[in-house]
C-alpha cells in the first residue's frame, strides 16, 4: 500500500513581542562626582560622574566607557567617540554639529532634547534607549542593532536604518523627513502616530505596524514596489 501522506500541523501565528519600555532609574546629579570634559582621554573608564556644560570638540575619545554618568548641555562636535560605551547614562540637551559615534554601545540610556546635525552612529548597538524631543538633521544608524528603543517627540530630517536589525522599536509622535529601511530587518516595530514624508527600501518595512493614514500615504510606494498599475 502506498504510504499515507504526511499531515502537517497548522502553522500558528507568532505572538507579537511586547512593546518596548525603558524603565531604568538614572542617578540624581547630587549623587554624582562633578567632572569636566577636558579631563577625558581616549580609553577612559568613568563611573558615576556628572559633566555639566563644556565642550570636547575635536577631541580623541575613542574606546571610552561611561557607567551611570550624566551629560548636561555638553558640546561634542567632531569628538571622536568611536567604539565607546554608554551604560545607564543620561544625556540632557547635548549639542554637536557632527557626532562621530560609530560602533558605539548604548544600553539603558536616555537622550533628552538633542541638537545634532549629523549623528554618525552606524554599526552601533542600542539596547533599552529612550530618545525624547530634540532635532536631528541626519541620524545614521546604518547597519546597527536596535532593541527595546523608543523615539518620542523627535524631529529627524533623515533617518537611515539601512541594513539595520530593528526589534521592539516604537516611534511616538515623531516627525521624520526621509526614512531609509533598505535591507533592514524589522520585528515588532511601531510606526503609528508618527509622520513620514518619504520612504526608501519599502520591503524593509516587513514586520512593522502602521496606521490607516500611513497606509494611504504609502500606497503609491507599495504599488510601485509590486509593479502595479493604478488606473481610474
Amino acid at each position: 500500500m502506498p504510504p499515507k501522506p504526511a499531515h502537517s500541523k497548522p502553522a500558528h501565528p507568532k505572538k507579537p513581542l511586547p512593546p518596548p519600555s525603558v524603565d531604568f532609574e538614572p542617578i540624581v546629579p547630587d549623587r554624582l562626582t562633578v567632572a569636566a570634559l577636558d579631563e577625558l582621554v581616549a580609553g577612559d573608564s568613568r563611573e558615576r560622574e556628572h559633566y555639566e556644560g563644556g565642550a570636547a570638540d575635536g577631541e580623541a575619545l575613542t574606546g571610552c566607557s561611561f557607567l551611570e554618568c550624566r551629560f548636561t548641555g555638553v558640546t561634542l562636535t567632531d569628538a571622536e567617540l568611536r567604539g565607546s560605551r554608554f551604560v545607564e547614562t543620561v544625556f540632557e540637551a547635548p549639542f554637536a554639529h557632527t557626532l562621530k559615534a560609530a560602533r558605539t554601545t548604548w544600553r539603558d540610556v536616555r537622550v533628552v532634547n538633542p541638537r545634532w546635525g549629523s549623528a554618525e552612529l552606524f554599526d552601533s548597538e542600542l539596547d533599552s534607549v529612550h530618545l525624547t524631543g530634540g532635532k536631528i538633521d541626519y541620524l545614521n544608524l546604518r547597519g546597527s542593532r536596535l532593541s527595546n528603543v523608543v523615539l518620542e517627540g523627535c524631529t529627524i530630517t533623515d533617518l537611515d536604518l539601512a541594513d539595520a536589525r530593528v526589534t521592539r522599536v516604537a516611534f511616538v509622535d515623531c516627525r521624520i523627513g526621509t526614512l531609509d529601511v533598505t535591507r533592514a530587518s524589522c520585528c515588532s516595530v511601531d510606526l503609528r502616530s508618527s509622520e513620514f514624508s518619504r520612504l526608501h527600501g519599502i520591503e524593509g518595512l516587513a514586520g512593522a505596524t502602521i496606521d490607516d493614514l500611513q497606509l494611504s500615504l504609502f500606497a503609491p510606494l507599495f504599488a510601485e514596489h509590486l509593479g502595479l498599475r493604478v488606473e481610474g
